[in-house]
């Protein structure tokens, strides 16, 4: 139980890849349909650490929050048309929320980019804030186990780790059963192991304010709000033709075809005109032809 005459202060990291996974779980494969909202996350956060540490929401403050994920250059992202801009809108949001960003570069390995060494910068970030006594509270979105020594180096420094976890599977459209699961490593380890998978599921069917508020609003027509499943559609496959602010459009005979950034499997701001992608055509409000699960195809 804490016992602060000051406020309890919490710092907020986030694994930008994992966030991004759970994201687009809930956005396309889960009935809900929504993005996750981070200014519901962290209002989320700070009702949830109020209740774990026994003490008032209103002493409860995020004075850190970071997120780390790996990106391309600037020259490449500027032969990807808006690719640039649409980075700046993402960071706006990120920005809006007080979140600071932390980015590597992707790198070429076998022929694919990833990411090396963000789990390492993550970890040695919130490491600093603990030493330094300026956070009472980590609260940690990742899933691999290569954070456990974090984990054991925060507990011996006194500083509770909250970690929001998601397991949950699906079946993409190409028939392959996907599965995520947060170690069990660092379920054990955590101070406060919360398990938004299943809080999610109660809170959705309690109506919980708190929990509907996990997810962005819809400010864009969309059909498939009932969790409409496009596994039985015939999929198509094009390229992109154009991208614009959170949306784009798609070569497609006679018309082509429109899709927002919502209905991107995977990273929307990665598309640049030109990428060969495939997708489902269904009908909009209006009746009109849009590309779905619109999906970028690498060799």
């Amino acid at each position: 139980m804490a016992n602060f005459s000051r406020p309890l202060r919490i710092g907020v990291f986030y694994d930008g890849n994992f966030l991004l996974h759970a994201s687009n779980y809930y956005n396309y494969f889960h009935p809900q349909r929504r993005r996750l909202s981070i200014g519901g996350l962290h209002e989320y956060i700070k009702k949830r650490v109020a209740e774990e540490e026994e003490c008032d929401t209103r002493r409860c403050q995020i004075v850190e929050s970071h997120y780390f994920r790996g990106r391309i250059n600037a020259a490449e992202a500027a032969q990807r048309g808006n690719q640039l801009y649409n980075d700046r809108v993402f960071e706006d949001i990120l920005m809006a929320e007080g979140i600071s960003t932390h980015y590597l570069p992707l790198r070429n390995f076998s022929g694919r980019k990833e990411e090396r060494g963000i789990d390492v910068w993550l970890s040695l970030e919130v490491y600093e804030y603990a030493l330094t006594g300026k956070i009472d509270v980590a609260v940690l979105i990742v899933s691999d186990t290569d954070y456990a020594p974090l984990l054991r180096k925060l507990s011996s420094l006194g500083v509770s780790v909250m970690l929001m976890s998601w397991e949950f599977d699906y079946t993409n459209d190409d028939g392959v059963k996907v599965v995520t699961k947060t170690s069990h490593e660092l379920l054990q380890l955590a101070t406060y192991p919360i398990p938004m998978h299943d809080e999610i599921e109660d809170g959705l069917e309690d109506n919980d304010p708190d929990i509907t508020a996990l997810f962005v609003e819809n400010d864009s027509p969309r059909d498939d709000e009932g969790g409409k499943s496009y596994n039985s559609k015939p999929r198509e496959r094009s390229e992109i033709l154009s991208i614009k602010n959170g949306f784009g459009f798609v070569k497609y005979p006679n018309n082509n075809l429109y899709f927002h950034m919502q209905d991107v499997i995977g990273d929307f701001f990665d598309l640049a005109p030109g990428d060969p992608v495939e997708f489902v055509i269904d009908k909009n409000q209006q009746k009109q032809d849009v590309a779905k699960n619109v999906r970028k195809l690498t060799d």
